[in-house]
C-alpha cells in the first residue's frame, strides 16, 4: 500500500530504496514514541506538482523538534526541497507525505542526542474519510496540555488517537470525537473540528487540541468568503444536533459529519455553509483562485 521494491525515499541523507532502509531497534523513538513527524500532501496542478502549506508544515515540524529537545538542523527550504526531489524521483504529483525525526539509540529518560530525517511519499489522492461521518463522542479525553506539549506533532500522542478510534469503530461509528479534561469539545482522532449553526461557524478554542495547518486554512478562507467564524470553548450538547458539521486535516481534507451520537445534523449538506467550504478547500489546494470560487458562489 505504501511503498514497493521501487519506491524511493529520502533516509538521513540520501534517496535510498524504501526495501533497503534499516532502523536501530535500541532507538528512543521505538521504545518511547519520542519522535516528530508531519502529515503533508501534494497535487497536480495547473502549474504541475505543488505541495500545498509546505512551509507552514516544514516550519511546524521544526518548532514540534525544538519543543520535544530533539536535535534537528534542517531548514524549512532544504526541507521542501527535498521533498521535492523525493516526488520527482517517485513519479508523483497527488502524493500523502510524511517526513519523521526520529532519535538515535538511548535507553534513558532524557533529551535526544542524534536526530535522524526520513521523508516518506505515496500516491493518495483522497482523504482517508469519505461519505458522510457517524460520530461519538469518545470515553477517552485528549491529553492534559500541562502533561504534554500539544502543540507539538509528536508520534507518541497517537496512541491516544488510535485508542478512541478504535473505540469508535468496535461500537458502529466511523469516527471519534474526543473532549478535553474540563468536559469541552477538542478534537478527532486525527483532525479539527468545526460545527455550523444559524450562519456561524464554530470551532474550540487552542489550549488542548493541535493547532491544525488545515484549521488555520479554513478560518482564513471564512474571512476571505465573509463567513462568521468563532473560536470559544463549547461541550458536546452544544454541538449535537446543529446544522452542519465536518472534520478538517491534511489527509481528511474537509469531511462532512452525517451525526454525533446518534444524533443528526440538521441541514442538507448542500444548502450549508460546510459545504462551501469544503468546495472552496478542494479549489484552494490545487491553486485555484478563491476570488473566482466567490464568484461562483454569487
Amino acid at each position: 500500500m505504501y511503498y514497493n521494491s521501487d519506491t524511493i525515499i529520502y533516509y538521513n541523507g540520501e534517496f535510498v530504496k524504501a526495501t533497503e532502509a534499516t532502523t536501530n531497534l535500541y532507538g528512543q523513538s521505538l521504545h518511547y514514541g519520542y519522535a516528530v513527524f508531519e502529515g503533508i500532501k501534494s497535487y497536480k496542478t495547473d502549474n504541475g506538482t505543488r505541495i500545498f502549506k509546505a512551509q507552514e508544515h516544514y516550519d511546524r515540524l521544526r518548532r514540534s523538534a525544538e519543543m520535544m529537545y530533539i536535535p534537528f538542523e534542517y531548514t524549512t527550504e532544504e526541507l521542501t526541497a527535498l521533498t521535492y526531489q523525493l516526488l520527482e524521483r517517485n513519479g508523483l504529483s497527488d502524493a500523502y507525505i510524511r517526513p519523521l525525526v526520529f532519535c538515535s539509540p538511548n535507553m534513558s529518560l532524557s533529551r535526544g542526542k542524534e536526530s535522524y530525517l526520513a521523508i516518506e511519499a505515496w500516491g493518495w489522492s483522497n482523504g482517508y474519510l469519505s461519505g458522510k461521518q457517524r460520530v461519538m463522542t469518545s470515553s477517552f479525553e485528549r491529553p492534559n496540555p500541562k502533561a504534554f506539549r500539544i502543540e507539538a506533532k509528536a508520534s507518541g500522542h497517537y496512541v491516544n488517537s488510535i485508542l478512541a478510534c478504535e473505540e469508535a469503530r468496535h461500537k458502529g461509528y466511523d469516527e471519534a470525537l474526543l473532549l478535553d479534561a474540563k468536559g469541552y469539545v477538542a478534537e478527532s482522532s486525527g483532525a479539527n473540528v468545526f460545527f455550523e449553526k444559524d450562519g456561524t461557524l464554530y470551532t474550540p478554542s487552542l489550549g488542548s487540541i493541535l493547532p491544525g495547518i488545515t484549521r488555520a486554512t479554513v478560518i482564513e478562507m471564512c474571512k476571505e468568503l465573509d463567513i462568521p467564524v468563532v473560536e470559544k470553548f463549547f461541550t458536546p450538547d452544544e454541538m449535537r444536533g446543529a446544522d452542519a458539521a465536518f472534520f478538517c486535516g491534511t489527509a481528511a481534507e474537509v469531511i462532512a459529519l452525517e451525526s454525533l451520537d446518534d444524533i443528526p445534523f440538521t441541514k442538507d449538506w448542500d444548502s450549508s455553509l460546510c459545504a462551501i467550504i469544503q468546495k472552496g478547500y478542494s479549489n484552494l489546494v490545487v491553486g485555484k483562485n478563491l476570488e473566482e470560487f466567490k464568484l461562483q458562489l454569487r
